[in-house]
């Protein structure tokens, strides 16, 4: 059995290139920053019951809250008390269960020490005795999963945010901190304190957050003009995370990072922009007594619908389902025609709600020959107004799937190393289809791997995990090139902004390559 052997986690693990000591005088001068001090109170307050919505709309109740609510960027601290830097040591608030609130404006100074700061990835880092929350500007963008940035990284350990990643000297960065007490559940015969605050300086090539990896795109031999107006001279693959067992399922989320599965660890992991990769979803798709039979019993497809709710493929459930607002699941479809499904794998909405999914039955514990396995055939589904239709059952191994941007077309690819084809499927106007054709084969293709995840751009070309590497196709099905990665690649996501970049889930790693057309977001 392999072992995994756990590195330094956690945002930026490396030495900087500079660092202020905001609990030093020479610090906080040169950071222009003075710290400000408040204790708490926990008062009773009016509120509302939990409703039949899961969300506070049932009758009126009585909570608490605490005050004052000082996170805002221009609250007004000028009649708090005044720290000297080493002040933020001292044992402070009431002891027992207790808060308290720091806050600080700290400005990039010209230099600090011989560095030029302009440029640089600067991160505040603090340590309270015994829980933090963070905000910068007002603001505590959270995450689900996240740790150690703005919310409570774990007892008397690091909280570490990115101010900013282009630093400019005169910059300015209101930091509000939170402390908690701990541990709140046994009302603690202690007091709150800061062990550390620091700001952390990392030049541009010390605070990198992807690496480029060789990597090769490789224009067929009728491709070569389609294939530069999609991938422009000079673009290069990077690697932005690794160390996974395998990696499946990626999309791009509304709040700016990447949601993906490890159907081998049951995990959704999100990677951020920032470097970070946390826990999204545990037990993403099985928690059985016989799990340990199962190769891949996590979630595989991930997407959103038109309302941004997260929709997921969970292989050892046998099921597909949503994820509402308050946390709460619908399962969308786990039967056809009384039998359970096989593993739905990859999943796509059409702009009209259908949702079309793959069913093969790679993620049982014995794939075709395994004894639960109840449906005789491999399909692509389409789920519509709550009812399942199967949409063929001609593929043994249906598993990428994707529609096009002018909605005509239903795109399949097919995981059968004796079969390995792209299916595109003709719609109608109520998402029904209509007809069928082989849009591309790559049987003879030399490589291993089948078929795997595929998607589309706003231009219409296709992009399919295939025999040794990504295939671009043409809205004809031409064969423009291959973007050739140092591991298989297994499925596809546009991301950042503009939905330029593609970002690649393969065995171990997260790659990513910026291209100059946008891909089909999920809606």
């Amino acid at each position: 059995m392999s072992v995994t052997v756990p590195g330094p986690p956690g945002l930026l693990p490396g030495c900087p290139d500079a660092i202020i000591d905001l609990q030093t005088p020479e610090g906080a001068a040169l950071a222009g920053a003075e710290w400000r001090y408040s204790d708490t109170q926990v008062r009773e307050t009016g509120f509302v019951s939990v409703g039949p919505d899961l969300g506070p709309s049932g009758p009126a109740n009585r909570a608490y809250e605490v005050i004052p609510r000082a996170h805002a960027a221009d609250f007004d601290d000028s009649g708090w008390t005044m720290l000297a830097p080493a002040d933020t040591q001292r044992r402070l608030s009431t002891g027992r269960v207790c808060f308290n609130w720091y806050r600080i404006t700290v400005t990039i100074p010209e230099r600090v020490g011989d560095l030029d700061p302009a440029g640089c990835t600067v991160v505040f880092e603090t340590v309270i005795d015994d829980y933090a929350e963070i905000w910068v500007n007002g603001e505590q963008p959270v995450a689900l999963g996240e740790v150690g940035g703005q919310v409570v990284a774990g007892f008397n350990t690091p909280n570490r945010v990115v101010l900013t990643r282009a630093a400019r000297p005169g910059q300015r960065f209101t930091i509000a901190v939170f402390g908690i007490n701990g541990p709140i559940s046994a009302a603690p015969a202690n007091y709150i304190w800061m062990r550390t605050a620091t700001l952390d300086f990392y030049t541009p090539a010390r605070s990198a957050t992807a690496e480029g990896v060789t990597a090769e795109i490789v224009a067929a031999e009728a491709g070569r003009d389609g294939l530069s107006s999609i991938v422009p001279p000079g673009a290069r693959v990077e690697r932005v995370a690794g160390g996974f067992e395998f990696t499946e399922g990626p999309v791009w989320a509304r709040d700016g990072a990447l949601l993906f599965s490890s159907p081998n660890t049951n995990t959704i992991y999100r990677w951020a922009p920032a470097g970070t990769v946390t826990v999204f979803r545990p037990k993403s798709g099985y928690t059985g007594v016989d799990i340990g039979r199962y190769a891949q019993p996590g979630s595989n497809g991930l997407t959103f619908d038109a309302d941004g709710r997260l929709t997921i493929c969970q292989h050892g459930n046998r099921r597909i389902i949503r994820v509402e607002p308050h946390g709460n699941i619908t399962v969308l479809a786990d039967r056809y025609d009384g039998k359970r499904l096989n593993s739905p794998n990859d999943l796509v909405y059409a702009p009209d709600g259908t949702l079309y999914f793959t069913d093969p039955p790679f993620g049982l514990p014995e794939m075709f020959a395994d004894p639960k396995k109840e449906l005789a055939f491999s399909g692509v589904f389409a789920v519509r107004n709550g009812e399942v239709s199967l949409v063929t059952a001609e593929l043994a191994g249906p598993n990428g799937i994707a529609v096009s941007p002018d909605e005509r077309y239903l795109y399949v690819g097919n995981w059968d190393p004796g079969r390995k084809i792209v299916m595109r499927y003709a719609l109608d106007g109520a998402g029904s289809v209509t007809g069928g054709e082989v849009f591309f084969d790559m049987t003879g293709a030399e490589g291993e791997d089948a078929i795997d995840g595929l998607k589309v751009d706003m231009a219409g070309n296709v992009y399919v995990c295939g025999p040794s590497g990504i295939w671009l196709l043409s809205p004809r099905g031409e064969h423009l090139g291959t973007i050739r990665l140092p591991e298989s690649p297994h499925n596809l996501a546009w991301g950042d902004e503009d939905a330029r970049t593609l970002y690649i889930t393969a065995l171990t790693s997260i790659y990513r390559i910026r291209l100059a057309i946008p891909g089909v977001r999920p809606h």
